[in-house]
Protein backbone atom coordinates (compact mmCIF):
# COMPACT_ATOMS: atom_id res chain seq x y z
CA UNK A 1 0.00 0.00 0.00
CA UNK A 2 1.31 3.11 -0.92
CA UNK A 3 1.08 6.72 1.78
CA UNK A 4 -1.36 9.11 1.90
CA UNK A 5 -1.27 11.83 -0.10
CA UNK A 6 -3.82 14.90 0.50
CA UNK A 7 -6.06 13.69 3.11
CA UNK A 8 -6.85 10.51 0.42
CA UNK A 9 -5.98 7.15 0.92
CA UNK A 10 -4.53 4.75 -2.12
CA UNK A 11 -4.99 0.87 -2.52
CA UNK A 12 -2.46 -0.97 -4.18
CA UNK A 13 -3.20 0.17 -7.53
CA UNK A 14 -2.70 3.91 -6.81
CA UNK A 15 -6.66 3.98 -7.23
CA UNK A 16 -7.64 6.98 -4.65
CA UNK A 17 -10.33 5.96 -2.57
CA UNK A 18 -12.63 8.56 -0.43
CA UNK A 19 -12.09 8.19 3.45
CA UNK A 20 -14.65 6.61 5.27
CA UNK A 21 -15.71 9.17 6.79
CA UNK A 22 -15.89 12.85 5.93
CA UNK A 23 -17.44 16.19 7.56
CA UNK A 24 -20.61 15.84 5.80
CA UNK A 25 -21.13 12.39 7.15
CA UNK A 26 -20.70 13.89 10.55
CA UNK A 27 -24.07 14.40 10.92
CA UNK A 28 -25.04 11.42 9.59
CA UNK A 29 -23.10 9.60 11.78
CA UNK A 30 -24.20 11.58 14.97
CA UNK A 31 -27.77 10.86 13.45
CA UNK A 32 -26.89 7.43 13.84
CA UNK A 33 -25.49 7.13 17.16
CA UNK A 34 -28.35 8.92 18.44
CA UNK A 35 -30.93 6.98 16.99
CA UNK A 36 -29.00 3.67 17.84
CA UNK A 37 -28.95 5.22 21.72
CA UNK A 38 -32.99 5.52 21.57
CA UNK A 39 -33.00 1.80 20.91
CA UNK A 40 -31.21 1.09 23.33
CA UNK A 41 -33.12 3.11 25.63
CA UNK A 42 -36.53 1.93 24.55
CA UNK A 43 -34.73 -1.47 24.81
CA UNK A 44 -33.66 -0.87 28.38
CA UNK A 45 -37.43 0.22 28.95
CA UNK A 46 -39.06 -2.89 27.11
CA UNK A 47 -36.61 -4.72 29.67
CA UNK A 48 -37.12 -3.04 32.57
CA UNK A 49 -40.93 -3.20 32.19
CA UNK A 50 -40.36 -6.96 31.25
CA UNK A 51 -38.94 -8.20 34.44
CA UNK A 52 -41.99 -5.88 36.00
CA UNK A 53 -44.77 -8.03 34.73
CA UNK A 54 -42.58 -11.00 34.96
CA UNK A 55 -42.36 -10.46 38.53
CA UNK A 56 -46.17 -9.83 38.52
CA UNK A 57 -47.08 -13.27 36.77
CA UNK A 58 -45.28 -15.62 38.96
CA UNK A 59 -48.77 -15.61 40.86
CA UNK A 60 -48.04 -14.83 44.28
CA UNK A 61 -49.48 -11.37 46.01
CA UNK A 62 -46.62 -10.01 48.16
CA UNK A 63 -46.17 -7.39 51.28
CA UNK A 64 -43.68 -5.57 52.43
CA UNK A 65 -43.47 -3.82 55.83
CA UNK A 66 -41.34 -2.27 58.16
CA UNK A 67 -41.85 -3.03 61.77
CA UNK A 68 -40.67 -2.61 65.16
CA UNK A 69 -39.72 -6.16 66.04
CA UNK A 70 -42.83 -6.69 68.36
CA UNK A 71 -45.16 -5.31 66.09
CA UNK A 72 -43.34 -7.23 63.17
CA UNK A 73 -44.19 -10.89 65.22
CA UNK A 74 -47.68 -9.49 65.51
CA UNK A 75 -48.67 -8.60 62.08
CA UNK A 76 -46.94 -12.12 60.86
CA UNK A 77 -48.87 -14.29 63.39
CA UNK A 78 -52.01 -12.41 62.51
CA UNK A 79 -51.33 -12.61 58.52
CA UNK A 80 -50.56 -16.03 58.73
CA UNK A 81 -53.61 -16.70 61.08
CA UNK A 82 -55.65 -14.71 58.39
CA UNK A 83 -54.11 -16.67 55.49
CA UNK A 84 -53.28 -20.06 56.33
CA UNK A 85 -50.57 -22.21 54.77
CA UNK A 86 -52.64 -24.79 53.77
CA UNK A 87 -55.34 -22.69 51.53
CA UNK A 88 -52.90 -19.74 50.61
CA UNK A 89 -49.36 -21.59 50.90
CA UNK A 90 -48.37 -18.13 52.70
CA UNK A 91 -45.15 -17.63 54.48
CA UNK A 92 -42.48 -14.92 55.47
CA UNK A 93 -40.21 -14.89 52.08
CA UNK A 94 -37.68 -12.73 53.93
CA UNK A 95 -36.48 -10.50 56.35
CA UNK A 96 -33.86 -8.22 58.08
CA UNK A 97 -32.64 -6.55 60.63
CA UNK A 98 -32.52 -2.96 60.13
CA UNK A 99 -31.62 -0.17 62.48
CA UNK A 100 -33.19 0.37 65.70
CA UNK A 101 -34.37 -3.25 66.24
CA UNK A 102 -36.74 -2.44 62.95
CA UNK A 103 -37.61 -5.57 60.50
CA UNK A 104 -38.00 -5.23 57.15
CA UNK A 105 -39.96 -8.27 55.68
CA UNK A 106 -41.87 -9.60 53.00
CA UNK A 107 -44.96 -12.01 53.00
CA UNK A 108 -46.03 -14.06 50.30
CA UNK A 109 -49.23 -15.81 49.96
CA UNK A 110 -51.34 -17.40 46.57
CA UNK A 111 -54.38 -15.25 45.47
CA UNK A 112 -56.12 -18.98 44.13
CA UNK A 113 -58.10 -19.47 47.80
CA UNK A 114 -59.18 -15.49 47.01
Amino acid sequence: MQGVASGNMADENNNIRKPRYSVSDASKAAAAVESSRRTNLTWAERRKQMRKTAAGQDGWKRETHSLPRVQAREFARSYLKKYPKAAYWSEIESWRVLPGDVIEFTVRRLPSAD
